[in-house]
């Protein structure tokens, strides 16, 4: 964040971003791809990691859980060092994984932006954490994220309905909003339409972005990335209607930079994204 000299200017420096989620060794998602971004944007990223997965472009082949009391000693490690302005979660796979980022981030003091991207439902549509899991993001995460970042399915799971058109995204997201959450970005990558319509709903108001949607299998990470990106972006000090655009850009130029690699969803171009 922006700090003071002795002669009362302020001084920009950078925003520390705490990322907790999953690795991915192919680089397009989760950590890989939050540092990426947080590192595009001019922030500070530092880590916790929740899981190792074995993936690539073709899908996920496996992951592996880290035991949950040193994913606690990875956060507190960082928060009582480095410091944070911003904490973003992304792949937090158990009902044990949740309470204890919950039970850390609340014991360790920690008052910045929780920006919360509820990684819940695989591209194949299958359910990555449990009920109970789902039950504790809802009661104990989601009331203390300054943004939850939900896709379509995820933002089903959530708010225990089915959301397929834009008036289905305004429901849920409020219903997610009334469990607690300062704001609630609901993305419409999987609507069944050309047009890509994401709503960022803060108390009454609701902020709309619409566009084409880009021709391309090159989509792998991206909702890691916009996460990333609006963490990133809180962290340096926006408020989060003047961070939306400008996340949703960021995310939009690395889609169109995409350098092709895999046979499948491919990674984004991040380090191309010139805003």
């Amino acid at each position: 964040m922006a700090q003071k000299n002795e002669t009362g200017r302020r001084v920009p420096s950078m925003g520390r971003v705490l990322v907790i989620a999953g690795s991915d060794p192919s680089g397009g998602a989760g950590i890989q791809a939050d540092i990426k971004t947080i590192t595009m944007l001019g922030q500070y990223a530092a880590t916790a990691i929740t899981a190792i997965t074995v993936q690539n472009t073709l899908g996920v082949r496996k992951a592996v859980g880290i035991e949950p009391k040193v994913i606690a000693d990875q956060i507190n490690a960082v928060l009582e060092d480095i410091g944070a302005d911003a904490v973003k979660t992304g792949m937090l796979h158990s009902a044990d994984v949740v309470e204890t980022v919950v039970g850390t981030l609340r014991t360790s003091g920690f008052r910045g932006s929780l920006v919360v991207d509820p990684v819940m439902v695989a591209s194949s549509g299958d359910r990555l954490v449990d009920d109970a899991a789902v039950s504790i993001v809802r009661e104990q995460l989601i009331p203390m994220a300054a943004l939850v970042t939900p896709n379509l399915p995820e933002a089903g799971v959530l708010a225990n309905r089915t959301v397929s058109t834009k008036a289905d995204m305004l429901d849920a997201g409020r219903a997610i909003k009334d469990m607690g959450a300062s704001a609630v970005l609901m993305k419409g990558g999987h609507l069944d339409s050309d047009v890509l319509t994401d709503f960022l709903i803060t108390g009454d108001d609701v902020l709309e972005i619409s566009q084409p949607k880009l021709s391309t299998r090159h989509t792998h990470g991206t909702g890691c990335t916009f996460a990333s990106a609006l963490a990133a972006l809180l962290a340096g000090g926006d408020d989060i209607e003047t961070a939306f655009p400008v996340a949703h850009r960021f995310v939009q130029e690395a889609i169109a930079h995409a350098p092709g690699f895999g046979a499948g969803h491919g990674p984004l171009g991040h380090a191309s994204v010139k805003l």
